[in-house]
């Protein structure tokens, strides 16, 4: 298992909730969920991404297991990881994918690669 497939039920679980209409993409070894075609949340192991968004993440980096995401090496601002332990109850989950959908609206499209002919 590649991630924590019950964590990632539970982020379905929110984004349903929530309204949201999302689809999901494997990627960088986890569960990317994509809301209007954006990275939205994800799970990666046993660990929530969020998309956040630089004006929530100062304050989300203060909360209890909360990580600059540098999946690169490099810290990627506005991307988060939420360690498993900060993500007890579904409400602690519903939190993380209330911040990472109100940021979607501003979140930028990565760019579309060409495939070569």
């Amino acid at each position: 298992m590649a991630y924590d497939e019950d964590l990632a039920e539970r982020v379905a679980t929110a984004l349903s909730k929530a309204g949201a209409t999302y689809e999901t993409k494997k990627m960088m070894g986890g569960l990317c969920y994509m809301v209007d075609e954006k990275m939205c949340v994800g799970v990666e192991r046993d660990r929530l991404m969020a998309r956040i968004g630089p004006d929530a993440y100062e304050a989300a980096l203060k909360r209890a297991g909360c990580h600059v995401m540098d999946f690169t090496g490099r810290p990627m601002r506005g991307y988060v990881y939420v360690d498993i332990d900060a993500l007890v109850k579904q409400q602690d989950v519903t939190y993380w994918v209330g911040l990472a959908l109100a940021f979607n609206p501003k979140a930028k499209r990565s760019k579309s690669r060409k495939k070569k002919a």
